[in-house]
């Protein structure tokens, strides 16, 4: 018996999707969150928290967020056509994805305010919902060949 029959693979293209689900699910989840905060604060800052999130979303978006999903896009379209199923990310990235996640946490239980919460919880899952729309067309274009 072999270590690589342990190995959890599974078609390449499920690795784009994969990696879609988490970066949309993870991007909704920081968003409802913001939008819980938001509704408590109420009115015209709301209003401003949110439209300030939105944009800089955008901004991330476009010039962060897109190309990170287009190199992991790239490195996945260059796998084996069965790969393993936790290479929907390079190894490396686990680490920081951890980090984020303890500095999530950390936010949530701190002092800082809600309200200063929203708008980067906005800004950030707004980029990474945006993003994860790459990997979905992709996942979808590479089902179609």
């Amino acid at each position: 018996m072999t270590l690589h029959q342990f190995n959890p693979a599974v078609p390449r293209h499920w690795l784009l999707e994969i990696s879609g689900f988490l970066w949309s699910a993870v991007g909704i989840m920081l968003n409802v969150l913001a939008v819980h905060w938001l509704l408590h604060i109420g009115g015209q800052l709301a209003l401003i928290l949110s439209a300030t999130g939105i944009v800089i979303a955008i901004i991330a978006y476009r010039f962060m967020f897109i190309k990170i999903a287009h190199r992991n896009i790239a490195r996945i379209d260059q796998r084996p056509p069965k790969t393993c199923l936790f290479a929907f990310q390079p190894w490396r990235s686990y680490g920081l994805m951890l980090f984020m996640i303890a500095l999530g946490i950390t936010l949530r239980h701190s002092a800082t305010p809600r309200s200063y919460l929203a708008v980067i919880y906005t800004a950030v899952g707004g980029a990474l919902f945006l993003a994860s729309l790459s990997y979905h067309a992709r996942f979808w274009q590479s089902r179609a060949c």
